[in-house]
């Protein structure tokens, strides 16, 4: 029995240990992985559209997409090709480089909903 105990202690410690081991570090600036979106889209804050969205907060509903991402590659001009409805009125889709489409408000930069990719 303590046999037992003791191997399920030591599983569930490794488990635990497992998830700090595979965590990344996204906000580190010395970091020289792969930073394909910083000059595919000349972000140069860092992480790309996806990753600087969710670490300054604004990569949800409501929050407001900065002004670098709201024209140019970013805009969805072919939403039907893509397979989305026609945006309201004063909308427009914009594409986070993970493939997510959120629906942003042209003058605001509110967004409205994020479509997740497949």
């Amino acid at each position: 029995m303590k046999k037992s105990f003791g191997r399920l202690m030591l599983c569930a410690a490794m488990l635990m240990a497992s998830g700090a081991v595979l965590a990344q570090d996204y906000g580190n600036d010395h970091d020289h992985g792969d930073r394909r979106y910083d000059h595919d889209h000349g972000d140069h804050h860092g992480g790309g559209f996806y990753d600087r969205g969710h670490r300054e907060g604004w990569y949800r509903a409501g929050g407001r997409v900065p002004d670098e991402y709201r024209r140019g590659d970013y805009v969805v001009t072919d939403w039907h090709r893509n397979h989305l409805r026609p945006p309201p009125r004063g909308y427009h889709y914009v594409r986070s480089d993970n493939g997510d489409f959120l629906l942003v408000a042209v003058t605001t930069g509110v967004i409205a909903s994020i479509i997740a990719s497949h």
